[in-house]
């Protein structure tokens, strides 16, 4: 092989190491009003961890809202940003903030570089945003973002056609679900609920061990914690 191909070869893998930096799994589901979503806590650099307590889940809106994010951390913080101050200039309206958000997001010539993907949610519907002019509300009530997200919407799916099990539950076995299958899916699980008897309720950590089982950790607020990772 000649030397400008393995340059090539060589950039190749290197930008598939930048892309894994962002994987990570977010699910949301909501059932009976009650919406949680849920967000691993592993942060990778190429086949490297570097974290396993980033928070990639939070309340919104004095907790009316919960929203979870794959990418880039400040990317995505910035885009909750511009979400929450939509959202108070729509006086709640989640579909309306989401739209104002995705049309800035795609047209600004700041905005539009942003790599993040984003799930916002409330006690009656969940929308993904992206920032190629996607706002998507799920034909079922599940969404599902990052590496491991193709995982946990399946196990979400069926879990909600099948079983009893209430949005929160369904969320964290989702999660621990594709955890078992995606590399890049695993840490300190973080859960928020939103409706039914509470507002945006941290219920906890959970420990996602290397076969993606659920181990009770510390409790604790995932609005009281930082996100430390540079990318999720």
């Amino acid at each position: 092989m000649s030397g400008p191909n393995r340059t090539t070869d060589h950039a190749g893998d290197t930008l598939a190491g930048m892309n894994r930096m962002h994987g990570t799994t977010i699910v949301a589901v909501h059932r009976d009003g009650l919406t949680a979503i849920a967000g691993d806590g592993q942060v990778s650099l190429g086949d490297t961890i570097v974290k396993r307590g980033a928070i990639k889940v939070r309340p919104l809106a004095d907790g009316s809202v919960v929203a979870g994010f794959a990418g880039t951390v400040s990317d995505a913080f910035t885009l909750l940003e511009k979400f929450e101050s939509y959202l108070a200039g729509a006086k709640g309206n989640l579909l309306r903030a989401a739209v104002e958000t995705v049309k800035e997001w795609r047209t600004d010539r700041a905005l539009r570089n942003l790599e993040a993907m984003l799930i916002v949610a409330d006690d009656r519907q969940i929308l993904t945003l992206s920032g190629v002019g996607d706002v998507i509300s799920p034909d079922e009530a599940v969404a599902a973002v990052g590496s491991g997200g193709p995982f946990a919407q399946a196990a979400a799916l069926a879990l909600l056609r099948h079983t009893d099990l209430d949005a929160e539950a369904i969320a964290r076995t989702a999660l621990s679900i594709a955890a078992e299958i995606d590399v890049f899916t695993s840490g300190n699980a973080t859960v928020l609920t939103v409706g039914g008897e509470g507002s945006a309720d941290a219920s906890g950590d959970d420990e996602l061990d290397d076969e993606g089982s659920n181990a009770r950790a510390a409790e604790g607020g995932a609005g009281e914690r930082d996100a430390n990772g540079a990318d999720a």
